[in-house]
């Protein structure tokens, strides 16, 4: 058997069963090829064309079915299954105790979207809800001259964290802490990345098991998507000293929750930032933005 004909046996499958994606992937195809890379141990970036004609032992063509079937019959994402995802192109370790990185702040770290809001003097930077760690080693990598905090509710999730910064070498520049919220983490910060539990009650029921599998302290968000955010932003306006002034700013993602986060905070005007996924993903909130919010006589959350 070839590789090509291993990939699409590997994708019918896949694509046969009762499967939802969004762990990485979002088709059958494309969780067959990562499927396929991972248990040969070729690189992510390995051309699968050029390598169609490649011959696949029978022990490697059993290893990859009874992979997917794992898949298929665990409903668990793929990246549970193989402890490893991948954001940016850098690879990050995960198991079950930590949501599966998919934040699209790392693409705006990455890119470089976040920079033109930083201070020449930006040094603290706090990655609040950092589950696996990935935001906070994308950081600390994008800035050099930071120091970032990973902060997070979950010991299991910094757990994880650990095996991250400890496999990019980052122990001097990462500090990972357990906090709910903002309760330990006084600041004043620079920059607050946050991509918090924002899924709301009605989606929570309804998400596939894949979804499910995940930590759920790390996905829902309440009634309407917003208690998390609600505690988060009540702080910063009883404490703004938390968020550095002037130049402080908070970068924060609420995915499809752009309607609960406006009908909740009327009068706060953020600036939403362009993502792959759309321009109503992820607001960043400046320090003085903040302040005229605080000041306003009707900005009760």
């Amino acid at each position: 058997m070839t590789l090509q004909q291993l990939l699409a046996q590997a994708t019918e499958r896949l694509a046969a069963a009762p499967l939802a994606y969004g762990h990485g992937t979002d088709n059958a195809r494309d969780e067959a090829a990562w499927l396929l890379l991972w248990q040969l141990g070729l690189p992510l970036d390995t051309d699968l064309d050029a390598r169609a004609a490649q011959a696949v032992s029978a022990e490697q063509q059993a290893a990859l079915l009874a992979l997917v079937e794992r898949r298929i019959e665990s409903r668990e994402p793929a990246a549970y299954l193989t402890r490893e995802a991948w954001l940016q192109g850098l690879p990050f370790y995960v198991d079950r105790r930590a949501i599966v990185p998919r934040s699209f702040i790392a693409e705006l770290i990455v890119q470089g979207s976040i920079d033109p809001w930083l201070s020449p003097h930006t040094q603290q930077v706090l990655d609040l809800c950092s589950g696996n760690g990935s935001l906070a080693v994308l950081a600390a990598l994008a800035w050099p001259e930071v120091s970032v905090c990973a902060a997070d509710i979950s010991a299991d999730a910094l757990a994880v964290a650990r095996i991250n910064v400890d496999r990019y070498g980052l122990q001097e520049r990462i500090t990972l802490l357990q906090s709910d919220g903002l309760n330990h983490c006084p600041g004043p910060w620079d920059l607050i990345v946050c991509n918090p539990p924002y899924v709301n009650a009605h989606s929570m029921a309804a998400l596939p098991a894949e979804y499910r599998a995940e930590p759920a302290l790390a996905l829902a968000g309440g009634c309407d998507g917003m208690d998390f955010i609600r505690a988060l932003l009540q702080r910063l306006r009883q404490q703004p000293a938390v968020l550095r002034h002037p130049d402080g700013v908070l970068v924060l993602e609420i995915g499809h929750e752009r309607e609960h986060f406006e009908a909740a905070f009327p009068h706060l005007e953020p600036l939403w930032l362009s993502t792959s996924a759309g321009d109503d993903q992820v607001l960043l909130l400046s320090a003085q933005a903040l302040a005229t919010w605080a000041r306003a006589p009707e900005t009760n959350p």
